[in-house]
């Protein structure tokens, strides 16, 4: 008898992380996952509390640097028997605490994936997943094409030049030791249980309190959205069937302003437009983003289903009902479920 998979989630008490936990356990009823997570200032076991009690989920608080912590879930793990797969989220993400401190970016996302990838080739894991971004490419103009996976790496804050680093090694790790590494670069997401520093959710408590809507520059910074369920859709299809050494961008078609998903998010709301502030322009600002998201559709049979009108009313009101109880619990650092 086969025994089941037994899969590692680093960084699974934040946000994409938690949802993909989620997808995991409903997507095969025999799975089991593993979360190591440092609960730093956005992890919560809140946010895993609906899986908490769940006998094939596990949670392991470590920091993916410590060398003996990672060894000892790859070798046993909670359930017995070891790790068989890795989706590796956790790091450092903000970009302007990464200008405000770059060294604990270039430890957490730089050596911590090392530490990991030498913990998945001493075990022999036959997937290591490198959840990236597409910030690693840089930025680009008005009139440029999206990103593909061909597209040169240029980051431009320390936190995607540490991202950047990460992908670098990981890749050497498959070419040199032939570790089965694939690549993943999202856009950016959006959904429920996002910690509140990111836009959408900053901006829908800040409207929901009637506080003014701080907005870099013009607001007229362009990005690419996903919701999160489609991201983690996209990274099932790679887990499961992506070839080793392979880099997939994930993106969501959905390409629009800064300024267009505040002033969406008052719409939702029923605010005045006239609570947005258009405020000093953050260093090393990327202008726009965009992800042609052609090959993982073409090789791997995925493509976004969630409209970003839709997804963003969703979120929206995930916030202001189940979200609630969600931030008093984060804000009082929870405990245990």
């Amino acid at each position: 008898m086969t025994s089941p998979t037994t899969t590692l989630v680093t960084g699974g008490a934040g946000f994409i992380g938690s949802n993909f936990v989620r997808h995991l356990l409903s997507s095969d009823p025999t799975r089991r996952v593993v979360v190591l997570d440092a609960l730093t200032y956005a992890g919560h076991r809140a946010t895993l509390a609906d899986v908490w009690d769940n006998p094939r989920f596990a949670f392991v608080r470590g920091d993916i640097t410590d060398g003996a912590v990672v060894r000892a879930v790859f070798r046993e793990g909670p359930h017995g028997g070891g790790v068989d797969e890795v989706v590796h989220f956790a790091a450092e993400s903000h970009v302007d605490r990464s200008i405000d401190g770059p060294a604990v970016f270039v430890h957490t996302n730089v050596i911590g994936t090392q530490v990991l990838l030498d913990a998945a080739r001493d075990r022999g894991v036959r997937r290591f997943v490198q959840i990236g971004t597409d910030e690693v490419y840089g930025h680009l103009g008005d009139d440029d094409p999206p990103f593909s996976e061909q597209t040169p790496v240029d980051p431009r804050s320390p936190y995607s030049a540490s991202k950047a680093a990460a992908d670098q090694l990981a890749l050497a790790y498959h070419r040199t030791y032939g570790l089965p590494v694939v690549i993943t670069r999202c856009s950016n997401n959006y959904g429920p249980y996002q910690y509140p520093e990111k836009l959408v959710p900053v901006m829908i408590l800040k409207a929901y309190r009637g506080e003014q809507l701080p907005v870099y520059g013009t607001g007229m910074n362009v990005r690419d959205w996903i919701h999160v369920d489609d991201h983690c859709a996209a990274l099932l299809a790679v887990l499961q069937r992506a070839p080793a050494g392979r880099i997939y961008n994930i993106g969501g078609n959905s390409e629009r302003t800064n300024l267009w998903i505040v002033r969406r998010i008052l719409e939702v709301l029923g605010r005045p437009q006239s609570l947005i502030e258009l405020v000093s322009d953050r260093p090393g600002h990327d202008w726009r983003y965009a992800i042609d998201n052609t090959r993982i559709r073409t090789e791997l049979g995925w493509a976004p289903t969630r409209r970003l009108d839709d997804g963003l009313a969703e979120t929206v009101a995930w916030y202001l009902d189940s979200g609630r109880a969600w931030m008093q619990r984060i804000e009082q650092k929870d405990g245990a479920p």
